[in-house]
């Protein structure tokens, strides 16, 4: 049910996938909801600016302006509560139903279907060895036996890894993005116990495929997100 913000705007209270779990005591988001406004003409006019388009801004600017309070940092948002964000944004400016084409995979038949975005659900997460507050998990590494420890990525992170990745490609002029060990090396955060970053980094390099492979997996059954899967 809508009621009404301290700036006269009617808000709504949303659940988010990490429930809270990984924001330290006193977080604004520790209670695992966030308030957000109900989408205006104002808004509106964040998502057909040509400014933020072009700067491939234009999803942020608009999701920092629905949060309707103003102690949440935006870049603390972690990448599983950001999507359920989006969602409910687009459900609070144009209604849950949204449409889409589809192309059978085995008659290749082009098809209009509707979906209920009121039914997207969370992911369930392996939260037995969580810790309430703090966001760093334990890996052993299947080859190697190394222990890893790694955090959940936040909307800052993922600003500074695609910042990096550009960075490299302009400066290398490489067709190839290291996107995987770019991601690896701001997401764990010690080997072994040593939290220095330059050994970090080179651990992250010369680490085996299939242990590279293991902790990305491990990694997405802790990670909060949403199912964004229909039946059709």
């Amino acid at each position: 049910m809508a009621k009404q913000a301290e700036r006269g705007f009617p808000t709504e209270i949303i659940d988010l996938p990490s429930k809270g779990l990984f924001y330290p005591e006193g977080h604004p988001l520790a209670s695992g909801q966030i308030e957000l406004f109900y989408m205006c003409a104002a808004h509106e006019d964040i998502l057909t600016s040509r400014n933020l388009i072009q700067k491939g801004t234009v999803i942020d600017k608009l999701l920092e302006a629905l949060i309707a309070d103003e102690k949440i940092n935006y870049e603390d948002i972690f990448n599983g509560d950001k999507a359920a964000i989006m969602v409910a944004s687009r459900i609070l400016g144009y209604g849950s139903k949204y449409d889409v084409k589809i192309r059978c995979s085995q008659c290749s038949t082009e098809s209009e279907h509707e979906y209920d975005l009121q039914q997207v659900k969370m992911k369930e997460i392996d939260v037995e060895n969580v810790t309430k507050g703090v966001n760093e998990f334990k890996f052993v590494l299947p080859n190697s036996k190394q222990v890893i420890t790694f955090k959940l990525l936040t909307i800052k992170d993922e600003k500074q890894i695609s910042a990096e990745i550009d960075g490299m490609q302009k400066v290398m002029r490489s067709q190839t993005s290291a996107l995987v060990t770019t991601r690896m090396k701001h997401s764990i955060t010690s080997v072994d116990g040593n939290r220095d970053k330059a050994d970090i980094q080179k651990f992250v390099k010369t680490m085996l495929a299939q242990d590279a492979r293991a902790f990305r997996e491990y990694a997405r059954t802790v990670s909060p997100d949403i199912e964004m899967k229909f039946d059709f």
